[in-house]
């Protein structure tokens, strides 16, 4: 009998895996049976908008974060496909900070075009993932809301996508529960407009405290305060925008700081970051990380220790994104048909391990660049996927790095060159502080 892969998730690593298996059948490969399992109703995990908080509309916890008016906050040269260019979407080239319709229609555009979409089984929820020890399968328990009903299949392999920026990580402070405005964590957040003349708080120094601040910022915030618990993010802020240290306590609408000082909020929004959560995993087959480069248990950062037929995309810290969860599907799926021989289970834990502790020889950014571009070239060079210019995005990153650094408001108008096509990005036609409709027809100016 032919071979079956379960894929849990149809977001970017999801599809990435629906497209290497493609891409492997297209030359001539006999490939498994895939079935990808998808909970919402469309796919693009994380990039398909919606304007629902808490529970969707089969009552399982939303999925997305996404909100309205975000624009990638890095270069899009630095997430382009080795194997289908924005050029090839778009038909020209297009500026380097596009909104989230716009990178949505890229994503999508890849998949339809290999014609992936009918290996996905959309509003199914997988409730429950066994392996038997005899049989050698696994057994995955699916729910399925369009026909309400719950079923078992069983598969030789199983590909976990289904990411790690869904389930909030939310801490509280003491006055939480009689803080007189709105509290809320990161993932709840839709648009910047409800907080327009508002003074707001975000908690938080990294990337969502940054982005959601700036939303505020551009769309009428009164003022913004950032609170960092070990160091601030250290921009050139606007006028209306502090940094203060950690959080003492909450007070009706005062906030007192560890600094003694204190100030007026009006809404609290908690960029506390997300936690690895697979309720549909048992304790055996489950990854228990930090969010780090190099999480331990997972061999060349995805395939299961413990277990080889299981593999994880896309679970570690992310500077990379669309092109890494491409080396991690195109590795998971030559694993899968046997191209790649895998060594000892000593023999892997020993490699990652000595992975995970390179991961912090230095603490710079700039080695986090280069640290996390040298994992994805060791996966390109053992498969067919496209090698690409990855010294390239790193010096790419450390442009946008000194731009962010030079000031925080303007570095999404700046342009990089594709390290796929060599074509320099044009400016956008309207700079990213006064673009106030991040519509995919106005961006392309349709």
């Amino acid at each position: 009998m032919k071979q079956r892969v379960g894929i849990i998730g149809a977001g970017p690593s999801g599809l990435a895996q629906l497209r290497a298996f493609k891409s492997a059948e297209e030359k001539g490969t006999d490939v498994p049976e895939v079935v990808c399992f998808e909970k919402q109703s469309d796919w693009g995990g994380l990039w398909n908008y919606t304007w629902r908080t808490g529970l969707d509309e089969n009552g399982e916890i939303v999925h997305s974060g996404m909100y309205r008016y975000l624009w990638s906050n890095g270069p899009k040269e630095a997430l382009e496909f080795a194997d289908y260019y924005f050029e090839d979407h778009f038909d020209h080239p297009i500026a380097s900070y596009p909104p989230r319709e716009v990178l949505f229609d890229y994503i999508q555009g890849r998949v339809i075009k290999a014609g992936v979409r009918d290996k996905i089984r959309f509003n199914s929820a997988v409730r429950d993932v066994t392996y038997s020890d005899e049989t050698k399968m696994f057994t995955i328990t699916v729910h399925d809301f369009e026909n309400e009903k719950t079923y078992s299949e069983e598969f030789d392999y199983v590909v976990v996508a289904s990411g790690h920026f869904s389930t909030p990580n939310v801490p509280e402070y003491e006055g939480f529960s009689h803080f007189n405005g709105r509290i809320l964590h990161a993932h709840d957040f839709r648009d910047a407009l409800e907080f327009k003349g508002k003074d707001v708080m975000v908690v938080g120094s990294s990337y969502s405290a940054e982005d959601i601040g700036s939303q505020c910022y551009k769309y009428g915030a009164k003022s913004v305060t950032s609170s960092y618990r070990s160091a601030p993010m250290g921009y050139k802020w606007p006028d209306n925008w502090e940094e203060k240290p950690g959080i003492v306590k909450v007070d009706g609408n005062t906030v007192h700081f560890v600094d003694g000082s204190t100030k007026d909020i009006d809404a609290i929004i908690l960029c506390t970051g997300y936690i690895h959560h697979f309720p549909f995993l048992p304790d055996s087959l489950r990854l228990e990380t930090n969010n780090i480069l190099y999480p331990l248990g997972l061999y060349k950062g995805v395939v299961w220790e413990k277990n080889p037929k299981l593999m994880y995309l896309g679970m570690q810290d992310q500077w990379y994104t669309f092109n890494m969860f491409d080396a991690q599907a195109w590795y998971a799926r030559d694993v899968i048909l046997g191209r790649v021989q895998l060594p000892s289970y000593n023999e892997m834990q020993s490699h990652t391990k000595e992975w995970h502790e390179l991961e912090t020889a230095d603490s710079s950014v700039a080695y986090a660049y280069k640290f996390q571009g040298d994992y994805i070239q060791m996966l390109v060079d053992e498969t067919d996927y496209p090698n690409f210019d990855i010294e390239g995005m790193r010096l790419t990153f450390l442009d946008w790095k000194n731009n962010k650094k030079d000031n925080i408001m303007t570095f999404r108008d700046k342009s990089h060159k594709s390290l796929m096509t060599g074509t320099q990005s044009p400016p956008h036609h309207t700079p990213w502080l006064k673009a106030l409709d991040d519509s995919l027809e106005s961006y392309l100016d349709i």
